[in-house]
């Protein structure tokens, strides 16, 4: 399978993303637990134009995030993984039971009770973090397993975009609403009628994120309805949508990813830490991700091979498939996002948060070496 520059440009950043979103954390867990921690976490808390700094880069910056999650699901429907339905069916296929089996471990523990509203914690999974822990293993990663992973992730990024935008919207203004729509409405007029400048498709951008910010829909939903109207022409390298593709390829990953998992993951760990993960909801969320992401992953994709919907890809053994199911279970920074929307209790979030580090660490040191024994695995 020869991979297309486009592909390669997305992995290589996503790689390298992954790798940078491991050592801010890493540092942003220390920061948040040295002598300089009370500074440190009023400062990502300090207000900014009456809302804070984190909400900022929560609500604003992770818009673009998604505008380009929007921008690559776009190319992969057309051009790419997406665009034909016997390669994408697979992919698809092991997304949905990504979503769905851990959906419904985290359920059967906390139906009924506080903390059910969240069971989309466990149904994501990160780009960058899956990504860049399958890159530590070279060229050994076959092609095939690459696309696969990264299908995955992407159809997985927009479930977990169509999770928030139906189950963590509280309340509505419906005003608001519509003239964020009308904007959108306008905008794919002027796709219509091949208007390929892209300055007023961000003009109009910002200010459907405005109203779609007050209209009680979370606005980062802006980012990827957005990408949809940015003219993708015939998606080469002149296209307004490839441009803009690649122009935020590398901010999103090396500044706004980053700058999202340092103030959300300033963590203040006290002694007695781990009684706080003595509950269903953390249970929930490990159990979701470690265990629940490679179950669906794999019991999915082999009901849809077997029923004929889907076929495995040469060089994509059952194998693969599991190992890039523990990789799945890295859910950080979109089980992170989910997390601040679905609570509002300070504790809980916190806990929540440490279970999904938990979780993610666990995943990808059980995906890395799964797959490091499996790759190598002679043939018999």
């Amino acid at each position: 399978m020869k991979l297309t520059k486009t592909f390669n440009s997305f992995f290589n950043n996503e790689k390298s993303g992954g790798l940078l979103l491991l050592f801010v954390t890493i540092i942003s867990l220390y920061l948040a637990n040295s002598s300089y921690s009370a500074e440190y976490v009023a400062f990502w808390e300090k207000d900014l134009g009456g809302h804070s700094i984190t909400h900022w880069i929560n609500d604003g910056l992770m818009t673009i995030f998604f505008l380009l999650i929007g921008l690559e699901l776009e190319r992969e429907i057309y051009h790419g993984e997406l665009s034909n339905i016997k390669n994408a069916s697979l992919p698809i296929m092991a997304a949905l039971g990504g979503m769905l089996v851990p959906a419904a471990i985290f359920l059967a523990l906390n139906f009924g009770t506080a903390t059910q509203n969240g069971a989309g914690i466990p149904m994501a999974t990160d780009i960058a973090f899956a990504i860049g822990i399958l890159s530590l293993l070279g060229k050994k990663v076959s092609p095939s397993l690459k696309v696969f992973l990264t299908a995955l992730a992407v159809i997985d990024d927009l479930g977990a975009i169509i999770v928030i935008a139906i189950f963590y919207t509280t309340s509505i203004a419906f005003v608001n609403l519509a003239i964020a729509l009308g904007i959108w409405g306008f905008l794919f007029v002027l796709n219509r009628m091949k208007i390929n400048n892209i300055i007023p498709y961000l003009i109009g951008g910002i200010v459907m994120w405005y109203f779609m910010l007050n209209s009680g829909v979370h606005a980062t939903i802006t980012g990827v309805i957005l990408a949809f109207v940015i003219p993708f022409g015939d998606g080469g390298e002149n296209s307004s949508s490839y441009k803009l593709q690649h122009f935020l390829h590398k901010p999103v990953a090396f500044l706004i990813l980053p700058l999202f998992a340092i103030a959300n993951t300033c963590i203040a760990i006290t002694q007695d830490w781990h009684e706080g993960l003595n509950h269903t909801n953390t249970y929930g969320i490990i159990l979701g991700l470690v265990v629940g992401k490679p179950l669906g992953i794999v019991l999915f994709s082999s009901i849809g091979v077997t029923a004929g919907l889907c076929v495995l890809p040469k060089n994509l053994k059952w194998a693969h498939i599991l190992g890039a199911g523990m990789l799945g279970g890295i859910g950080f920074t979109m089980s992170i996002f989910i997390t601040i929307l679905a609570f509002k209790d300070p504790e809980t979030i916190v806990f929540s948060k440490i279970a999904i580090l938990i979780a993610s660490m666990l995943s990808g040191f059980f995906g890395f070496i799964y797959l490091k024994y499996t790759l190598n695995k002679p043939k018999a």
